[in-house]
């Protein structure tokens, strides 16, 4: 499980001290720091969501990261049971990811979710991708040198923005809390004042050793460049982190181009 790396690199980049947080939630720094470490279970989803509100990113990316049932959805089935059954055929039936984007469709266009209450929208990453921005199949000895390849693909959109200053903001970044979310995903990313937010993917072709918080190896990143702090930032980090726990390294490891990487992401990201 990957929820306690993910919780500590929301926490660093918006800013909260892990005492800060504890005290936020209303537990002792030692139980969060037992979470974030792994060490102990995931949170149950009533505390999962009262720290998803204090890092400023939907509950619901938190509970999906750590494959929780929110509150909504149990409450939901008490009141409508049959719901329950709808679930069971879609399970029997083994309905893949574009067919699930189809049933999501439907719900869309027949039962329009009501705007009041309802979550705001998780920001795509696909519209942040561009093919000369995806390096498929890398073969390299360390993050470091997928570091170097993924800052040399962005600065071309990042305008006055050389490759060895982005290379070093990465990695200044990457000690303050490592970027590893788990599943074979890490997602560096740096700040850049003025810039439009932009991401490069990384996939590799022989996994790298690293200290990731599960113990697999790294297969992919997602590095991220912007101007945004706060919110958006936030929930984009989490929604990575979301897709790694759905077995993104696995499902996109094997694209051999880049139209193909941005297919299989787009169904991914259509059932968020």
């Amino acid at each position: 499980m990957h929820l306690g790396a993910t919780i500590r690199l929301l926490r660093v980049d918006a800013g909260l001290s892990l005492r800060d947080l504890a005290r936020r939630i209303g537990v002792s720094s030692a139980y969060l720091s037992r979470v974030e470490n792994g060490l102990d279970a995931a949170p149950t989803p009533e505390r999962l969501a009262a720290i998803a509100r204090e890092l400023g990113v939907p509950p619901t990316l938190l509970m999906d990261v750590a494959h929780r049932v929110s509150p909504f959805v149990a409450h939901y089935l008490e009141q409508v049971p049959g719901a329950g059954m709808l679930f069971l055929e879609m399970a029997r039936r083994g309905l893949s990811g574009p067919q699930l984007a189809r049933v999501r469709e439907f719900l869309d266009a027949e039962f329009p979710m009501r705007a009041a209450g309802s979550e705001a929208p998780v920001p795509a990453l696909v519209p942040l991708l561009a093919p000369e921005r995806m390096v498929l199949r890398l073969t390299c000895a360390a993050l470091e040198d997928a570091l170097d390849v993924a800052a040399g693909r962005l600065v071309g959109s990042c305008p006055g923005m050389s490759a060895p200053w982005l290379v070093a903001e990465l990695k200044r970044r990457e000690a303050e809390a490592s970027s590893m979310v788990g599943n074979g995903v890490a997602v560096p990313h740096a700040i850049v004042e003025h810039a439009a937010p932009v991401a490069a993917v990384v996939t590799l072709a022989k996994p790298l050793k690293a200290e990731t918080p599960d113990g697999l190896p790294l297969r992919l990143l997602v590095v991220l460049v912007g101007g945004e702090r706060g919110r958006a930032h936030l929930v984009r980090l989490a929604h990575v982190a979301r897709l790694a726990s759905h077995g993104l390294a696995e499902r996109l490891a094997d694209e051999e181009q880049p139209q193909q990487l941005l297919s299989r992401l787009t169904e991914l990201e259509a059932l968020r």
